[in-house]
């Protein structure tokens, strides 16, 4: 079976922040592997980043260079300065406590003077008028409208985008307006895509609040809303100016949705960086406690390897798809419990153990890769099993429409080879999908 097009990845270490940024949190350093083999033709796989001494040596096709640095402000918060390289529009990703409370760092991002802060019923009484503050401080020219939209998966439509045209038209906003998207997921994905239709595309800034948002979704330019027969059917690829990841807005972060955010997390360390893995393991407890320095080192880390990828393929022709571990089987479980019902992460975490099973079923990674997997999440205190209500048809039925179907052939993110390494590919044994999903599924 012909397999789906893609390429290699050639990934660096922790050091692909810029060198003018300011020195990150110190952890576990990152895995001495080999450079991985150019583009291929057959099958996008992905392998652990290359040892630091090496990764310096591909700087360039790593860190943004085609566009000026962008340096903290003197004795700024940020700690890590991660830059997602696309040349002209290559842009910064700060991280860092208390990062709302530097108006410098958020205004140098505005352009023209009107803005539009988009956020939810939850986001806006926390940190609304502390971001409004940030925009306008020492800063009288600028003036900020708000639009609150209702808060959950559920509201990702069509309807609830058209609040943000309508704030946006009546308020007369022109092109050289900025859209500001404060929150999570939901918001940072309809809000960038708000920015890029509206007068065929205003600058946009990403900052989230959610661990989720901060460690994934806000990172890269996907963009979008839901479709009740699938998720993120409509949308588009759309960069913001910068990421601005202010990490006390955790403090307020409940439980569960911690939780959901820490999927993403380990997603990365199965699929591409080892290392990674290997300190989620010996350091979930603190993550779970809200240590600062454990989840700012899981926040750096993943916007990194997210940061490395996107370099590659923006636009998802097939490495950046490997970053979708778990989530063609999780997306199903979203659509077909009605969204909301699970965190995104929930049902990321459920299809990460179906997609580790289907692996070794189909002899492509040991049974200890899959027993790690498996024990991290539940580490992690996220599902490890679909809902009951998810049967072997309606998986079938929802996945059909998958984005990463092509030409009617379903393409599969698996673990393949050691820990750290996978594939996005069609070519693989439809029974051991059919296994899989009997496994898992009451019918």
């Amino acid at each position: 079976m012909a397999a789906a097009a893609s390429s290699s990845l050639l990934a660096a270490a922790s050091s692909s922040s810029r060198a003018a940024a300011v020195s990150a949190r110190r952890a576990p350093s990152a895995s001495p592997a080999a450079a991985a083999s150019l583009p291929s033709p057959s099958r996008a796989s992905c392998a652990p980043p290359l040892r630091a001494s090496a990764a310096r040596t591909l700087r360039s096709r790593v860190v943004a260079s085609a566009a000026p640095a962008m340096q903290p402000p003197p004795a700024s918060r940020v700690s890590t300065v991660v830059d997602v390289d696309l040349g002209d529009r290559s842009y910064p990703i700060y991280i860092g406590a208390g990062l709302l409370d530097e108006p410098e760092l958020l205004q140098r991002h505005v352009h023209g003077k009107r803005v539009l802060v988009v956020t939810n019923t939850t986001v806006a009484p926390l940190y609304l008028e502390k971001v409004t503050w940030a925009l306008t401080h020492n800063n009288p020219n600028v003036s900020v409208e708000s639009v609150i939209l209702p808060d959950g998966e559920k509201y990702k439509d069509m309807g609830t985008l058209m609040k943000v045209f309508d704030k946006a038209v009546e308020s007369r906003l022109d092109r050289r307006c900025t859209f500001v998207a404060l929150g999570g997921g939901v918001i940072g994905d309809m809000c960038g895509f708000a920015a890029a239709a509206f007068l065929r595309g205003v600058n946009f800034i990403q900052i989230p609040t959610t661990l989720m948002a901060q460690v994934d979704s806000s990172v890269g330019g996907k963009t979008g809303i839901n479709h009740p027969l699938g998720k993120n059917l409509i949308g588009a690829f759309y960069q913001p100016q910068c990421v601005l990841i202010d990490t006390e807005t955790l403090n307020t972060l409940p439980d569960r949705e911690l939780a959901s955010g820490i999927a993403e997390v380990v997603k990365y360390g199965l699929i591409r960086d080892a290392p990674f893995f290997e300190w989620q393991e010996k350091n979930m407890p603190a993550l779970l406690a809200r240590e600062p320095s454990a989840l700012a080192y899981a926040i750096k880390r993943s916007c990194e390897n997210k940061a490395e990828v996107v370099a590659q393929d923006e636009k998802e022709s097939g490495l950046r798809a490997t970053l979708n571990l778990g989530h063609t089987f999780g997306h199903a479980i979203e659509t077909g419990t009605g969204y909301g019902a699970w965190l995104h992460g929930e049902a990321v975490a459920a299809g990460t153990v179906m997609a580790a099973d289907m692996s070794h079923r189909l002899g492509w990674i040991d049974e200890s890769i899959k027993k790690r997997a498996i024990d991290i999440l539940e580490k992690a205190k996220l599902p490890i099993t679909p809902p009951e209500a998810m049967t072997v048809e309606k998986f079938k039925s929802i996945m059909a429409v998958d984005k990463k179907v092509a030409d009617g052939l379903l393409r599969l993110i698996l673990l393949k080879g050691p820990l750290g390494s996978c594939v996005f590919t069609g070519d693989y044994d439809r029974n051991a999908l059919d296994e899989t999903l009997r496994a898992f599924c009451d019918s």
